[in-house]
């Protein structure tokens, strides 16, 4: 009660990896000299073992927008027919990011808390031919939203136009199929599933964007990927780089891959499923029941309360940081995310937190109910691994 650890519980910045931490201390290390180019190389190495592509993978000193804005300014023309699904804060950014460049676009829009669906992408398809990309967030963690990408991408992988997904918060939380389903350009950001902090992006790109890349007309200078891959043959990035993150992402990068990427992905999954029992357990509401995705769970805030009262008293109680909602659903969701460096005992944690705020609030709780459901889930599965080993 009197002491408190701050926890973050947020879908980015999330928990960071302790080995990844200490990494960070060897950054006295000049990144024209072959020590930083045998690090880079592996970096960049590892991150296709770990996305599961034979695409090219590039590094960029930014945020995820940083990779955002470079996919769209290095592939695209002035007037080009673009498609963008929005359905959420980070769906708004996408269409606010081509219309920033010049592209036309038709927006295909869903109420936050709802999906795009595939049909929808290839019936826009159809009424525009000439369409020469399509964006969408695979993981809308402004809701706890998932896109079905692999339909669409299956749909966009017959036409002539590339598919550009934001998976900032998808890779570590959902399968991903970068080559077999045709994700042409695939997002990723360093403090979300990689458990290190923000400051990195990252990008796959499939030969079809690369021809896309010969004819833009865009204009671009620091975020030139073309640049970026010359200088990332010869283990150097075009400029400055951010030796810290890397050295931490290397470490990250070898955690993930000894215990499989398809075990992270899991982890966060059962960790959502656990999320979506126990809140249901409290009786409170699901902000997204059809679409959940594994990185992130919306929950709605009990009638007659605002969410960011929730958002307080988990910090101001426990020292642990939720989010509130985003956009137009600010102070009526908040949000638990999955990604990352999380465990399940944060998570019983984080319900028992939970019930005792909303019985302080107001709100009957019977204690112990949601976590409970938290345990089933843990219990269930701890015994059906320990079934199959044996």
């Amino acid at each position: 009660m009197y002491i408190k650890k701050q926890r973050l519980l947020t879908p980015g910045p999330t928990p960071l990896l302790p080995q990844a931490l200490h990494a960070m201390m060897g950054s006295d290390i000049h990144h024209r000299t072959e020590d930083f180019r045998k690090m880079y190389r592996a970096v960049l190495a590892d991150l296709k073992e770990v996305m599961g592509t034979s695409n090219d993978v590039l590094a960029l000193v930014s945020s995820g927008t940083g990779a955002m804005e470079a996919s769209v300014a290095n592939l695209f023309s002035p007037g080009d027919r673009v498609i963008v699904c929005t359905a959420g804060k980070f769906g708004e950014r996408w269409a606010e990011i081509v219309k920033a460049f010049g592209l036309s676009a038709t927006v295909l829009e869903e109420p936050y808390g709802g999906v795009v669906s595939p049909q929808r992408v290839i019936d826009a398809l159809k009424s525009e031919p000439n369409a020469r990309g399509v964006f969408v967030q695979a993981s809308e963690s402004s809701t706890g939203a998932a896109h079905d990408v692999r339909a669409m991408g299956e749909a966009i992988k017959k036409t002539e136009a590339i598919f550009v997904v934001d998976a900032i918060t998808g890779l570590g939380t959902m399968p991903l199929d970068i080559d077999g389903w045709g994700l042409d350009v695939v997002i990723g950001g360093s403090q979300k599933a990689f458990m290190i902090p923000p400051g990195l992006a990252f990008l796959s790109v499939s030969p079809k964007a690369w021809a896309f890349a010969e004819n833009s007309k865009l204009p671009r200078y620091y975020f030139n990927l073309k640049k970026e891959k010359k200088n990332a043959a010869n283990g150097e990035s075009s400029w400055t780089p951010a030796t810290s993150l890397l050295l931490a992402l290397a470490e990250s990068l070898k955690y993930v891959k000894s215990i499989g990427m398809d075990k992270l992905v899991a982890n966060a999954q059962m960790l959502a499923q656990a999320t979506r029992a126990a809140v249901t357990a409290l009786g409170l509401e699901l902000f997204v029941p059809h679409s959940p995705g594994s990185a992130v769970t919306a929950v709605k805030a009990p009638k007659g309360m605002d969410s960011k009262v929730i958002v307080k008293e988990f910090r101001n109680r426990f020292g642990s940081i939720i989010a509130n909602g985003q956009g137009s659903m600010q102070g009526q969701i908040f949000r638990i995310a999955h990604l990352g460096y999380f465990d399940f005992p944060d998570l019983f944690a984080v319900i028992a937190e939970l019930e005792i705020i909303l019985a302080a609030n107001g709100v009957p709780v019977k204690f112990g109910t949601g976590v409970a459901a938290v345990q089933n889930v843990y219990a269930e599965a701890a015994l059906a691994k320990e079934t199959a080993t044996v």
